[in-house]
């Protein structure tokens, strides 16, 4: 039972974290204060500092590497690997260069992932791979 609420502990812990990293890179209704360049740097460096969690490395990995990446933290539940993977899409839709289609393609995996793992069916999640999926389809 002690073991069961550690995980909960750590799982909701997770979520808090990407959700508040989240908010304060993009919340506001208004134009950002910060360049994307500058928000991108202080999400990798937050999610490093708060939960160890390397954003380039996971970047330079195929599917398989992410999802057992991802895997390997303890509380990386399905509902917190859906917020990355929306998470990094947002990233990748703010930039204007070659290494968004990096992060799309990114968030995509994620979701994928999410999709094998998960035993139900979220409407969201696949709006997401759809808005992802034709992004990644229009030539550059």
């Amino acid at each position: 039972m002690e073991q069961k609420d550690y995980l909960l502990r750590e799982i909701e812990k997770l979520g808090i974290v990407i959700r508040a990293i989240q908010q304060k890179i993009f919340g506001g209704s208004g134009p950002p204060a910060i360049t994307p360049e500058r928000q991108e740097a202080e999400a990798r460096e937050m999610l490093l500092n708060e939960i160890n969690f390397d954003l380039d490395r996971l970047m330079q990995m195929d599917q398989a590497e992410s999802e057992k990446y991802v895997n390997g933290f303890k509380g990386f539940s399905i509902e917190n690997i859906e917020a990355l993977a929306a998470f990094i899409s947002k990233i990748g839709f703010s930039k204007q260069s070659e290494p968004s289609r990096t992060y799309l393609e990114k968030a995509l995996q994620l979701f994928e992932i999410c999709n094998i793992k998960s035993k139900t069916f979220s409407l969201e999640r696949e709006n997401h791979i759809s808005a992802l999926s034709s992004a990644l389809a229009k030539p550059d």
